[in-house]
Parts: structure tokens; sequence; C-alpha cells
């Protein structure tokens, strides 16, 4: 086995954030695992390749990685103690759990923009390289992840007080 140390400092310095998107794309934490250890064995292989940052094209490796598995699996509904209706005071905020509930009912595609968009902090250009596609894709995306998320009844009830 070749031994790549700019590789292994690569995985250090960034497993965690990898991780961290993994797991907004997929919901869970062994699913997460499961497809970061797997982009970074394909980046392994490719890593001769790569010019430049090795991130974005590691993040993409995620996203298509994890859209593939999604066509391939047959993923069952997640268990919860939760029942999914409307909280009966119309001025309790938003928590998180709603933001992330919201977050699942949306395509995977438009999920992947807000995780990149938001949680990773990349620009529109950096989020379309990262997804191989147009920045007008990037935009058109974001846009309708966030009319859905406007219209999802959990985070969006009507004469909600918003904190000023």
């Amino acid at each position: 086995m070749a031994v790549k140390p700019e590789f292994d400092a690569f995985v250090s310095a960034r497993w965690r954030s990898l991780l961290r998107t993994a797991y907004l794309l997929t919901r869970d934490q062994g699913h997460a695992e499961d497809l970061v250890q797997e982009a970074l064995t394909k980046l392994w292989f490719a890593w001769d390749r790569v010019d430049g940052d090795p991130e974005p094209y590691v993040r993409r490796i995620i996203v298509t990685t994890h859209a593939s598995w999604r066509r391939r699996r047959w993923w069952s509904e997640l268990v919860s103690d939760r029942v999914g209706e409307l909280p009966a005071s119309s001025s309790e905020a938003v928590t998180d759990v709603d933001v992330w509930s919201a977050l699942g009912h949306l395509p995977p595609r438009q999920r992947a923009v807000l995780v990149l968009r938001y949680f990773e902090d990349l620009t529109e250009a950096e989020t379309a390289e990262t997804l191989g596609c147009a920045i007008g894709t990037v935009k058109s995306q974001h846009a309708k992840a966030l009319r859905r998320l406007r219209l999802d009844r959990v985070v969006s009830v009507p004469n909600r007080e918003v904190p000023t």
C-alpha cells in the first residue's frame, strides 16, 4: 500500500468538517461515517490526479455518493416519539428540531445546496463547483429550497411572533 502523507494530513485536518457535511445530508451518524469513509477511499485512489485544494473534490464525492445511495438503497422511516402536528401555541419559537425536520423534507439536491451554502459557508461558485453544476442551478435550487421551507408547516406557522 502506497504511503501518502499529504492525504493523511488532509484527512486529519478535515475529517470533522466532512463528517458534519455528510451528517447534515444523511441525518444519521452511522450513514454519515460510512459516506465519508467511502468518499475518502475514492479520494485516496484519485489523490495523484487532484490539482489544488482537494476539499471541493471530496465534497462533490460526498454529495454524489449520497445521491447514488438514495437511488440504490431503500430508506426506511425513522421511528420517532414526536407527533407531526403543529404546536398548540402559535407564538412558540421555531426550534432546531423544527428546522432539522423541515430540512429533511427537502429533496437531496436542495438540501445539499443549503448545507453547502449555510453550514459550510461556501459561495455560490464554490457550491456549483462542488456539485458539478452551473451557478444558475445553485441559485434556482436555493430559491426552491427556501420557498419549500417557507411553505413547510413545521417552520411556517401563521401569526407566529418573531423575536426582534
